[in-house]
């Protein structure tokens, strides 16, 4: 693979973040205006992305996953820490480097309704990137690739001079994953692209990502909170809690031995299909911890029904309890179960 702004060879993975942090708040640039309180929504994760493949991200609702997402392609700065994309630092990228790289990673957003100019035609919204890039000239060769993109889709090319309001929440979504498609990108951030879709739509869109990946080769972060969308689509699972990664391994190794506690209570919690298997439900006491007051030591100890006063004094690390697969926890022991 060709380096995007070097023109070099590049091996190995095609994003890394290395110690990746955010924090919001703090400070107040405002005369007389009292400094809210920090929150750390990324603090420290680190992970590799590899070329063809699907990273789900997954935990509750403020954990950190979007601003991770959008840490990834710089749509906001990092606080500490440096993410690598097809091995060049882009937090060092000047402003026209940067414009090079967005076109090889791109983002579908979560809220199909929202992500689209309601103003502007399905073929404007589709080809704003490829004009934006200097990629087709012409009206007729802009609807000529529009129309290929719907296709690809699967919406008819004669839509393209309708609305977004004309369409459903389902085919929005379609619309704006043709426009992440439209530059032929390496890496897409896909924002909990199903999560505002009915049950019936989601594993439509699920299947056109995976058969747009098979055909394309693209690599995903896929940014998820249903553990059942996460099992069909991913290669591998990280599991993140108040900013940090709490366990990480292949998709195998997660679902069938998952050795952090949250973890475990999480798949506990989804729902089984099949009346006849019996699961044990693991109920977590208390609520989440305010992220501007995080707990010391292991942020999980609060909740944890495994916590002992190590937990409560000294941050676990993230280290390796079976091949490919690291917990966050002091208490993880090495997975028995082949993968």
């Amino acid at each position: 693979m060709l380096d995007f702004c070097g023109g070099r060879t590049v091996t190995g993975p095609l994003v890394r973040a290395e110690n990746l942090s955010k924090t919001f708040g703090g400070t107040s640039d405002v005369p007389f205006k009292r400094p809210s309180n920090a929150v750390r929504a990324v603090d420290g994760v680190s992970f590799d992305i590899r070329h063809g493949e699907t990273v789900a991200v997954v935990g509750e609702s403020g954990c950190g996953k979007s601003t991770m997402g959008r840490l990834l392609l710089r749509l906001i700065d990092a606080t500490e820490g440096r993410v690598f994309f097809e091995g060049t630092d882009i937090n060092s990228l000047s402003r026209s480097q940067m414009r090079q790289m967005r076109r090889k990673a791109q983002m579908v957003f979560q809220d199909p309704y929202g992500s689209l100019s309601p103003r502007r035609s399905v073929a404007d919204i589709i080809a704003e990137p490829l004009e934006a890039f200097g990629l087709i000239r012409g009206r007729a060769k802009k609807r000529e690739r529009v129309a290929e993109l719907l296709t690809q889709v699967g919406l008819p090319p004669a839509s393209m001079d309708r609305y977004p309001r004309q369409f459903s929440g389902g085919q929005r979504q379609r619309i704006g994953i043709a426009r992440a498609i439209s530059v032929d990108p390496s890496f897409i951030v896909a924002d909990e692209p199903v999560s505002a879709l009915d049950v019936s739509v989601q594993a439509q869109i699920v299947n056109l990502l995976q058969d747009l990946q098979e055909q394309k080769r693209f690599s995903y972060l896929f940014i998820a909170h249903d553990l059942a969308v996460v099992r069909h689509i991913a290669d591998r699972v990280m599991v993140m809690y108040l900013g940090r990664i709490v366990e990480m391994g292949a998709k195998q190794q997660i679902y069938s031995a998952p050795q952090h506690p949250y973890t475990q209570a999480l798949l506990s919690a989804a729902p089984q299909p099949d009346p006849d298997i019996q699961t044990r439900r693991i109920i977590l006491e208390g609520d989440v911890p305010s992220p501007t007051r995080v707990p010391a030591g292991c942020s999980f100890h609060t909740r944890c029904p495994l916590a002992q006063d190590l937990c409560r004094t000294e941050r676990p690390a993230l280290r390796e309890v079976a091949p490919g697969q690291s917990a966050a926890c002091h208490f993880a022991k090495p997975n028995p179960i082949p993968v």
